[in-house]
C-alpha cells in the first residue's frame, strides 16, 4: 500500500504541474502558490481538528524557515514549469537529494561516503545530459532557476528531518509550510495586484490546491511503516507521469538522450536517499 500510495502521489504532482501550465494564462505565478497553499493550509486545518490533532507548536521558529525555503523552491519550480517541458522543470526540481546530500554533511556533521560521492555525481551528470539536447544557449540561467528550486527544496527537506526529530507530526508541518505560503504571498499580493477571476481560472486554481494537497496527503501516508528507500524511488514516478502527459496534452517530445539525463537523476537521488537512511540508521544506532 506504502508503494501505491506513493505512485498516487507522483500522478497527483503531476496532474498538478500540468494544471499550472493551464492556469498560467489567468495568474501570475505569485497567485499560483497563493492559491495552491489556500487549499492546502484549510483543508489540513480542517483534517487536523476533526480527528483532534494539536495545532499548536512551540517550534514556530523552525517551521517559518522550513516554510520560507518551501515557498522559494515552490516560486522556482513554478516558473520552470512554465518556461520547460513538465518532465524537465520535475527532474531539475528533483534534484534536491543530491542537494540535501551536501547540506546533512555541512550542518549535521554526517559523514560524506563513498555511495553518497556516487549520487552526486550521477545525478549531476544526468543533470548536464538532460539540459543540453533540451535548452538553447540562451536558457540556461532557466536551468539555474530550476537547480535552485532543488537547491532550497534540499534545504526544506534538512528543515523536515529536524522538525521530525524534535516530534513535530507530518501533519503539523504541512500545515505549516502551507500557512508560510498562504500569508506570504498574500501579503505580497495585496500590495501589488489579484488577476480577475472568472470560473475557469477559479476551476484551475482550486485543481491545483487540491492536487497539490492530495499528493501531500499520499506521501505522508506512504511514509507510514515503509521502506524509505522504495518510497523515495517511487517519488521519482512523477517525472515518468509528466513525460506521458506532455506527449498525450502538449505532444512534446523529448529524445531520448534527455530521458537518460533524466534516468541519471532518479539513479542519483535514490542513492542518495539511501546514503542518508543509512547515516540516519547508524546515528540511531550509536
Amino acid at each position: 500500500m506504502s508503494s501505491l500510495w506513493m505512485l498516487v502521489a507522483g500522478f497527483m504532482f503531476a496532474c498538478m504541474g500540468e494544471l499550472v501550465k493551464l492556469a498560467s494564462a489567468f495568474f501570475s505565478n505569485t497567485e499560483l502558490v497563493f492559491y495552491r497553499s489556500l487549499v492546502g493550509v484549510i483543508s489540513t486545518f480542517a483534517v487536523m481538528r476533526f480527528y483532534g490533532k494539536p495545532v499548536m507548536t512551540k517550534h514556530w521558529k523552525a517551521h517559518c524557515w522550513r516554510g520560507l525555503a518551501g515557498l522559494s523552491g515552490v516560486l522556482l519550480f513554478f516558473y520552470c514549469i512554465l518556461e520547460l517541458p513538465l518532465a524537465t522543470a520535475i527532474s531539475l526540481n528533483s534534484t534536491w537529494p543530491l542537494f540535501l546530500a551536501f547540506l546533512a554533511v555541512i550542518f549535521l556533521k554526517e559523514e560524506f561516503t563513498w555511495l553518497l560521492v556516487v549520487a552526486v555525481v550521477v545525478g549531476f551528470a544526468g543533470v548536464v545530459i538532460l539540459l543540453r539536447p533540451t535548452l538553447a544557449e540562451d536558457q540556461w540561467y532557466i536551468a539555474l532557476i530550476g537547480a535552485g528550486s532543488g537547491l532550497f527544496g534540499g534545504i526544506a527537506h534538512l528543515h523536515i528531518r529536524q522538525l521530525s526529530e524534535q516530534g513535530e507530526s507530518d501533519w503539523r508541518i504541512v500545515f505549516y509550510f502551507t500557512l508560510v505560503c498562504t500569508v506570504a504571498t498574500g501579503v505580497w499580493l495585496l500590495f501589488t495586484a489579484f488577476s480577475p477571476v472568472s470560473v475557469q481560472s477559479l476551476t484551475l486554481a482550486l485543481g491545483i490546491g487540491v492536487t497539490a494537497t492530495l499528493a501531500q496527503l499520499a506521501i505522508s501516508r506512504a511514509h507510514h511503516g515503509s521502506n524509505i528507500i522504495i518510497v523515495g524511488a517511487l517519488s521519482y514516478s512523477t517525472v515518468l507521469f509528466a513525460g506521458l502527459m506532455d506527449l498525450f496534452l502538449w505532444d512534446d517530445r523529448l529524445p531520448v538522450s534527455a530521458w537518460i539525463g533524466m534516468g541519471l537523476i532518479i539513479a542519483g537521488g535514490v542513492l542518495s536517499i539511501r546514503g542518508i537512511s543509512v547515516q540516519r540508521a547508524k546515528r540511531c544506532s550509536s
